[in-house]
């Protein structure tokens, strides 16, 4: 059966009748008592990247709808620019982790759990709690189950939910036709992203932007901003970079990868690679760029593509997971296959040319399917529904 025909695009099925809770037998241990009125986030780290970030954007959201929303973090981030969140141990599965969030959780109406370390902690904390165990799925399930022994640990902790968020219906036809999860306990909910914290760019915040980065006026600006790691294949943007020699690239974020990746773009591109590391204010770097690179393997629904198109700034990505979700190839941006390095070469050409007309259509493109409004209403329903 597929997902996707049974389940609108952005919210819930038509029909949700009553929801079926995965591990009933689970929840009824203990006596009844009365839970608490908030409703737990949990996520992996404090670091600032994309679901973490994420967390934070649709707790408030939800606060502004009147709900009560406390996050904590598994253990403390690895990074100096880190998330005002409680971190509740140095392990995600430690004692002293599992014991606080076995706390937590008794505390709480519902847990939504960000990342597969959080669902396995969240499912073995929650044992005789009562509360109903959300997970936001944020990649491609696929992509990260690329052995038997993984595949196993997956199928089995996503049907340790009692309902699994997906962020496109591709990955919730993955859920049910290779995970098993039930169409009925899967929705689609996408990433959202705060318009008021991304306005539309204007020529004063651009010239501003390149004045702060020391970057001319005149000159053909790429931007990239996420991890540093393997499968965001950011060589692939260096080297596309190299062989446009009037164009400047910024990468924005850290990683195992840093060293490497600079010493790349001395070899193919000197003096127009630029590495800022990670920032608190992504839209102050975007303001800058031109055109939006993502050249990952694989991805879920990136933030940093609704961002960019909210600012109206065109994309070059590869078609992986969710990202066509976001860029409508010749429309809001240009999409390539994932590795096919030339492909991203005269995509990056062709959109720096004529950036305006493309961006245009991305910024109305994300308001109307992502913003955070709009995506925090959602996961309202969907806490209603499960009595939180």
């Amino acid at each position: 059966m597929r997902v996707g025909a049974e389940l609108d695009t952005y919210g819930c099925s038509e029909s949700l009748g009553r929801i079926e809770l995965a591990n009933p037998n689970r929840f009824s241990a203990g006596p009844k008592r009365e839970r608490g009125p908030g409703v737990l986030q949990v996520i992996t780290d404090s670091d600032r990247r994309g679901p973490q970030i994420f967390s934070q954007e649709l707790g408030e959201a939800l606060k502004s709808r009147g709900r009560t929303i406390r996050t904590v973090a598994l253990r403390e981030g690895k990074t100096s620019n880190l998330l005002p969140v409680r971190p509740l141990g140095r392990h995600p599965l430690g004692p002293r982790t599992q014991r606080d969030l076995h706390r937590e959780i008794r505390a709480s109406r519902a847990v939504i759990a960000y990342g597969s370390k959080t669902l396995m902690a969240c499912a073995a904390a929650a044992v005789g709690s009562g509360v109903p165990l959300v997970f936001r799925s944020v990649g491609e399930p696929q992509y990260w189950a690329n052995t038997f022994s993984r595949y196993l640990r997956t199928r089995w902790l996503y049907n340790r939910a009692d309902i699994v968020v997906a962020l496109w219906p591709g990955s919730a036809d993955v859920l049910t036709n290779r995970f098993g999860v039930p169409p009925h306990r899967i929705r689609i909910i996408p990433r959202g992203v705060s318009a008021q914290r991304f306005p539309r760019l204007d020529p004063e915040s651009r010239a501003a932007a390149r004045r702060r980065l020391s970057i001319d006026s005149s000159t053909p600006t790429v931007a990239y901003l996420g991890a540093l790691s393997p499968e965001k294949n950011i060589g692939s943007a260096i080297r596309a970079v190299g062989r446009i020699p009037e164009a400047c690239l910024l990468v924005v974020g850290d990683g195992g990868e840093r060293n490497g990746l600079q010493t790349l773009a001395g070899r193919v591109a000197p003096g127009r690679v630029f590495f800022l590391g990670p920032v608190s204010d992504p839209a102050s770097i975007l303001a800058a760029a031109d055109v939006v690179v993502l050249p990952s393997h694989t991805e879920g629904i990136p933030g940093v593509l609704i961002e960019a198109g909210l600012m109206g700034l065109p994309i070059v990505a590869t078609s992986v997971g969710g990202v066509g979700e976001i860029v409508a190839d010749g429309v809001t941006g240009i999409l390539v296959p994932p590795g096919d390095e030339s492909a991203l070469t005269t995509a990056l050409r062709t959109t720096l040319r004529d950036p305006g007309t493309l961006g245009e259509q991305a910024r109305q493109r994300c308001l109307d399917r992502f913003e955070i409004s709009k995506v925090a209403a959602s996961w309202d329903d969907l806490l209603h529904e499960l009595g939180a």
